[in-house]
Parts: structure tokens; sequence; C-alpha cells
């Protein structure tokens, strides 16, 4: 049995960027937890990190992560390519199937355990099973609305969660300021799906 599916999503959006992530668990077929915390700050809490992937695999990445960022004097753009080397050519490493999105107040990329390294074409990226619905849905809210970045992600997950059944509706957000202020925010909005 395989522990699959999520949804990961990123909104860079009026001086704001937004990293949302379900807190869904599933083995197989079951639900194994409702409230897994997958998006997570790391170097000094500027840099928002989500996984998707198995629980045990996105411990090792975000602790590894931390480290090449720490290395690199939180130079995002440096720490993702050398994790990205090292998860493609280190033994342990090389056998976790997983996805990352990392953001800072300049950058936003897309890791893959393939030595993939992306920078998205435009303000909005998502991984996981549940991504293809929750970044279209931020598209058009982006175009559509005037909702701030944390609106725009929380609400595009909440339309994931009803299409995608590995994602569920208890949404984690972090955010930063990306005009430099030191504001932060860590919402976790726990609703029943309808």
């Amino acid at each position: 049995m395989k522990i699959r599916g999520t949804t990961i999503l990123a909104v860079r959006h009026k001086g704001k960027v937004s990293v949302a992530g379900d807190g869904q668990v599933t083995l197989d077929v079951s639900i194994l937890k409702h409230g897994a915390r997958k998006v997570r700050r790391l170097y000094h809490n500027n840099v928002v990190v989500g996984f998707a992937g198995a629980t045990a695999d996105a411990f090792t990445l975000f602790e590894r992560f931390d480290q090449k960022l720490e290395q690199y004097n939180g130079n995002l753009l440096r720490a993702a390519v050398e994790l990205a080397k090292d998860w493609r050519t280190d033994r342990v490493l090389r056998h976790l199937e997983a996805l990352m999105i990392a953001v800072s107040h300049e950058k936003s990329l897309i890791i893959s355990g393939n030595g993939d390294v992306v920078e998205p074409d435009d303000e909005v990226m998502a991984v996981g099973s549940g991504g293809p619905y929750a970044l279209a849905a931020a598209r058009a809210l982006i175009k559509h609305s005037d909702l701030s970045a944390s609106d725009i992600a929380r609400e595009a997950m909440k339309i994931a969660a009803t299409i995608d059944i590995y994602t569920n509706d208890q949404i984690t957000i972090e955010e930063i300021d990306t005009t430099g202020e030191e504001e932060s925010t860590n919402k976790k909005i726990n609703k029943k799906k309808r």
C-alpha cells in the first residue's frame, strides 16, 4: 500500500505570498489523518515549504532543505539546486517520491526528486493530486476577484477539496509579506466538507 495524495498551493499576489496545504493523509483507500501539517517555515521563518508525498519523506526533505538554506545563507535558488542534486544522487533520498514548493520574499520554486527546480511562469503554482484543481481555481480568482493571497489560496484549496478525494478542507496557510515588512501570518482553517 502506498501513502498518496495531497494538495499544496502557492499564491503570490498583492505583496504577499501564501502557501496552503490540506491535512489529509491517505493510505490506499483509507484516510489515516485529517489534520497533518504539510506546510512549514524554514530558515528563520523567511522561507515557506509545502510538501506532497509520504509524511516520513517530508520530514527528511524539510530537514535537508533547512540545512541547505543555512549553508547558503537563505539563498532559496542555490539551496534548491543543491537539494535537487543531492536528491537525485543520494541513495537514501533518491527513493523519496515527492514534490516540494518553496517560496521566499523574492522567489517561488517547485523542487522534484528528479533534480528539477522549476520557477513558475506566473504567480501561482501547485503540486499533488489536487494541484491542477487548486491551480485553476487560484488563477481564476486572481483574475476575477479582489481577494488577498491568503483568501485566494483558501478558496482555491476548498474547491480542490470538493473535487480531489485525496484532499480535504482542513487547510494550513503560511504567508510571507513580500514588501519587506516583518509581518507574517499563520492560519489554520478547520471546516467540514459540505
